[in-house]
Order: C-alpha cells, then structure tokens, then sequence
C-alpha cells in the first residue's frame, strides 16, 4: 500500500492527442498505473503550442480525468513533449577529486550541476541533461563512477535544449489551467523508457515514435543515448497527402488510411476499392486499395529518409546490432515493419511494454500512453524528485498555478513575449 503523496501524474502533449497517466512505484519498485486518460489535442501544431487557450483547455480537460478517477487533486505535473525544433547537444565538464582521490557522489553531482549552467545560444533553454559518459585519469569507466580511485574526472552528457519560447508558452498553458511544471522530458527519451530492454540499449537500438505530427527517435547504444531527433513530420501530412492525391476532404482522407491503408504499395489488393460517398450533389468516387497504399508508401519513404538522415549523424547505423522498435499510430499500418526494413537495412519490430509494471498495470498500458508510463517511470525512479501531491478533492481556482524552478529564470525579462463522426466507409 502507498501513501497518498507517492503518487505522481504525467502527460504526453502530442499533435492529435494528450494521454495522460497518474501513478506510483510500489514496495517491489514496480509501476502501478492507477488512472488513465486520453483526449483530442487542441492549439498544438508539431509539438509546439500556438493556441494558449485552446490547449490549456485540452490539457485541464485530460487532468481533470484523472483528478476524478483518483479522487484527488494535483498541483504539479510532468511533461513530455517533442517539438520540431528540439536539439541536443554534447557538453564535457571536468573536475578533480579532493584529497583522497577517490570519485564521491558528492563530485558527480556536482558536474551535473555544472552541465546545466552551461552556455547555450541565447534563445534556447536546456531542458535536461543526460549523463553519457565518465572518464577517470584518461580511462572510460562505467556509468556509475562513485567509489572509483583516480584525481580527474571528465564528464560527457547530452543536453537537450528548446526555443525558450516554447517553454514560456507551455508555462502559459499549465498555469491557465492551474497546475504547476515539475519535470520536462523529451518525448522520445520518455518512449524509449518504455519500449527498449537495457539488452537493447547495449547492443545499440533505435525508439522510434511516428505520430500525428512529429516523428521522435532516440538512439542508444553501450546503453548509452548518442543521439536524439524530432522530425516535422508524421501520420497527418499522410493524411493530407490522401486528401490532395484523393481529391476527398480531410475527415474522409483520414478514415480511408485507417481503414484500408498500407505501407507498400505493392502488397496491396489491385482488385479492391472502396467508395467514398457523393454528397450536395457530387458522384461517388472509388478509389483503389493499391493507388492508396503508393500514396501512403510516398510519404512515408520521405519520413524515413529524414530517420535514416538522422541516423547517420550518430555514426553507428552500421552497429546498432538490435535495430528499430516502432511504436506511433502510424506504424501499426499494414507492411510498415517491412517498409521500415527495406529502407533502412535494419531489423525491426513493434514496440511492446519493456518496464517492470504491475500485473493489474500490464492489461491498461495502451501503446497510446506508452510515452506517458516511461515519463512516469523516469519521474518515479529520479532520487529526490519532486512527487505530485495526491489530496482530497479541491475547488480549482480557474486560472492560477505559479512558475516552477525551471521556468523563474525563462520568465524574467520575457513576460510581454509577444471527432469527427467515425462513420465506415463502404469497400465494394
């Protein structure tokens, strides 16, 4: 049994939807997931925030789920998101050990204290640091250096960093609807959590997301992250490329690639069509199953150019020895795994649930809040982290909430910074 302020709430803010999850570690150090909730995205284009109102209001809606489910009420919560213009990049920090030469906790800490004040360009904030790598009097050691003899040690980490817009604009967001940031993550890295075994991180592995609007990758190998990347984009312009190439509108565009689509165009049945309905007038079109798996198969060939871009500037394509997991809408399309093989020359398969959950856990952990749980995972397993309060049932003012730690310094100096009906569509 867990007290009531173990437990913790997180959400994936993504292009189509925002998945939420509110739960705790239990006495075994696994997951227990004790709500979920999902809703449609509202004034989010490609990870980014464009519309305060509108996506404050899908982000209050999401966490008043879980408020109801769990009978609480929250104050802070945990964020996953993944813009376009995320970047990371390398930082190395030394330092010499005190007079007993031997490496302390006290010495790593204070190097990742050190890797968050770094410099970065003006207009970027880092989000979060990533330990990569030490090195003790020139030597590589393991992850975990603390106990190890040697006067200096060399640090290596990732820093990911963000348009400090984008974060003043999602601080904007939680504070209209009345909660407070606690960590923000990468949406990739929060995924990877989730879906890659540390078997597959050390034999080198890529966590490959595909939503709606971005598509995420991570990279590992030596269990450790060499690179992160979001491309602009994903399953919606697939979409708009059925509309266009379809002549149909969007909602139809949308539930054909759904419905009937696939990833290879030549797998697909040249007998079959399906019929999309006349209206105000207009005839009723048929299109062909194989013209709209070349329309899907086009685009998605693009994506995983950029993917395989993105993989060459990690250096290792040639050695990530356990290949690309797949998780995102998009890639449970028909023949996507053999497209993805094709394309990359890279073994592949679909992400299942890698975390040690709870039994109870296993048969709610949807795909869809697969970014969501390894959020919750990283927020539950970091020493001393700030936990979301669980409490009895408050009346919520309105609007309110208040700036955390990560955001004084963003705020300073920059306040004035300017379903569709699911109807089957008929195959014949």
């Amino acid at each position: 049994m867990t007290i009531k302020n173990d437990l913790s709430v997180v959400v994936d803010i993504g292009t189509s939807k925002i998945t939420g999850v509110a739960g705790f570690k239990n006495d075994t150090n696994r997951i227990v997931i004790s709500a979920l909730a999902k809703g449609p995205s509202k004034g989010i284009r490609r990870g980014i925030i464009y519309n305060i109102d509108e996506a404050a209001t899908a982000i209050k809606n999401v966490l008043a789920d879980l408020e109801r489910q769990t009978d609480a009420s929250f104050d802070k919560v945990h964020v996953a998101i993944a813009a376009q213009n995320m970047q990371s990049e390398n930082f190395k920090n030394t330092k010499i050990t005190a007079d007993q030469g031997i490496v302390t906790r006290f010495d790593i800490d204070h190097l990742y204290n050190e890797a968050w004040k770094a410099e970065v360009a003006e207009d970027q904030k880092i989000i979060d640091v990533v330990p990569v790598s030490y090195v003790i009097d020139g030597e590589p050691v393991e992850i975990n250096p603390v106990g190890i003899a040697g006067r200096k040690i060399e640090a290596n980490y990732k820093l990911l960093v963000l348009p400090e817009t984008i974060l003043l604009n999602l601080q904007r967001v939680l504070d209209k609807a009345g909660y407070q940031l606690g960590e923000l993550k990468h949406a990739a890295l929060a995924v990877s959590e989730s879906v890659l075994t540390e078997e597959e991180k050390e034999m080198g592995a890529i966590a490959l997301d595909m939503g709606a609007g971005t598509t995420k990758m991570a990279v590992f190998y030596e269990n450790q992250l060499v690179h992160t990347a979001v491309v602009p984009f994903g399953g919606e312009v697939v979409t708009r490329d059925i509309k266009e190439g379809c002549s149909i509108v969007l909602k139809w565009a949308e539930l054909l690639k759904i419905q009937y689509g696939g990833a290879l165009g030549d797998f697909a049945d040249d007998q079959k069509v399906v019929t999309i309905p006349g209206f105000n007038g207009w005839e009723p079109k048929e299109i062909s199953f194989k013209s709209l798996a070349f329309i899907i198969q086009a685009r998605l060939e693009e994506i995983l150019d950029c993917v395989n871009y993105e993989l060459g500037k990690s250096g290792l394509e040639a050695q990530l020895g356990a290949g690309i997991v797949l998780t995102g809408g998009t890639t449970n399309l028909p023949n996507f795994i053999s497209l993805v093989k094709f394309r990359t020359g890279m073994d592949t398969r679909q992400a299942t649930l890698a975390l040690k959950v709870s039994e109870a856990s296993k048969a709610m952990a949807h795909p869809d809040f697969y970014t969501a749980i390894g959020l919750l995972n990283k927020v539950v397993n970091k020493p001393g982290a700030a936990i979301c309060e669980k409490s009895k049932k408050v009346k919520r003012k309105k609007e309110g909430g208040g700036f955390s730690p990560l955001f004084q310094k963003v705020v300073q100096g920059v306040l004035n910074y300017i379903d569709d009906d699911n109807e089957d569509i008929p195959m014949n």
